[in-house]
């Protein structure tokens, strides 16, 4: 029993340390780039309390540009580091993630359908249009792996399908961007490769209240989830409906994955390496605390890779993929090479 007691005290002390973690970090990014800032005079904007001229004229960079961007990007990687962690308690693979199952890519798709779709009859795609066509193409996709599933019954071939998919996807929408003659829709192109520049206050607003109302949803599930982790048997045992609790796993991990892709593009492997940190850092598998913790830390791991991705070759930005790619793949590498799972508790 006090064992039990020292886990959960030390489970709430590490999410409290991420989310004093993640506070630091939303006002360090604030204050990286190409005019830096420090944390009081960033503190003095948000307050609107500055009589400095120079710190008026920043004011408006701040608040319409850097903080939509750093704001959408903290909740985009806790959005994507959920969704890896639920693909992965569906699949029971420790590689399935939006991006590698290519849920990623097929939300990608209908985005871009959508748009060319909407612009070529004079119309402009709205920020819950462009979810919803994200979320259609998230569950395709998504519904092309599981049918592949009915069939193919080892899991590293299934993911290799699901990367197939993931690649026919994205070359269609590369075919489609690259032959557009719209400007707005080849301006698609950095978003097609990942990218948080551009985002508005409504666009950060409407993806906080979808992102947050299922990361509340999923929270409460963390029981049959738990009970589902330890297998279909036991979940049955005690109770659970198997058959709904998928249904739930898949419609959330693609809405998850749906939000971020609508307004960000795809962004890669933050939603399969995160959950493996998460699990070194916590070294149990209960939900309770996996999907608070990483949820957390993929929201500060993805703000400092797109400080870097807009930073480090200022003024030429990068694609947050890119910076994803090369600093969280040889993470997962490690870990998968390491084989230590986490164990259950």
């Amino acid at each position: 029993m006090s064992t039990e007691k020292n886990d959960t005290k030390k489970y709430v002390l590490l999410i409290i340390l991420l989310s004093a973690g993640l506070f630091f970090s939303l006002f360090l990014c604030l204050s990286i780039g190409s005019a830096k800032l420090s944390f009081s005079e960033v503190l003095s904007i948000l307050k609107g309390e500055h009589d400095d001229a120079a710190l008026a004229g920043m004011s408006s960079i701040i608040l319409d540009i850097r903080l939509p961007r750093v704001l959408g990007a903290a909740l985009f990687g806790g959005a994507l580091s959920l969704s890896g962690f639920l693909l992965q308690v569906f699949f029971q693979n420790p590689l399935a993630g939006p991006y590698v199952l290519g849920i990623s890519s097929g939300a990608k798709l209908f985005v871009a359908m959508f748009m060319i779709v909407l612009l070529s009859n004079g119309s402009v795609m709205s920020a819950g249009m462009s979810v919803a066509a994200a979320f259609f193409g998230s569950l395709l996709s998504m519904g092309i792996v599981l049918l592949l599933s009915l069939r193919v019954k080892t899991m590293s071939i299934l993911i290799i399908c699901g990367v197939m998919i993931g690649y026919i996807c994205s070359a269609i929408t590369d075919l489609i961007v690259t032959f557009a003659s719209d400007s707005d829709i080849v301006n698609l192109h950095n978003w097609s490769l990942g990218s948080f520049s551009g985002l508005s206050s409504e666009n950060v607003l409407l993806s906080a209240v979808l992102i947050l109302i299922a990361f509340v949803v999923v929270l409460f599930m963390s029981k049959p989830i738990f009970a589902f982790s330890l297998g279909e048997t036991y979940a049955k045992s005690v109770g659970v409906n198997i058959k709904l609790l998928r249904v739930l796993l898949i419609l959330f991990s693609s809405l998850l994955s749906a939000v971020v892709t609508a307004f960000a593009g795809p962004v890669s492997f933050v939603g399969i390496a995160v959950p493996h940190l998460a699990r070194l850092f916590t070294k149990t598998m209960k939900p309770l605390v996996m999907i608070p913790v990483s949820f957390l830390l993929g929201a500060i791991v993805t703000l400092f890779c797109d400080t870097i991705a807009r930073s480090a070759f200022s003024p030429t930005e990068v694609s947050v993929s890119s910076v994803t790619a090369v600093g969280l793949v040889p993470i997962v590498i490690f870990l998968l090479l390491r084989g230590k799972g986490a164990r259950h508790e």
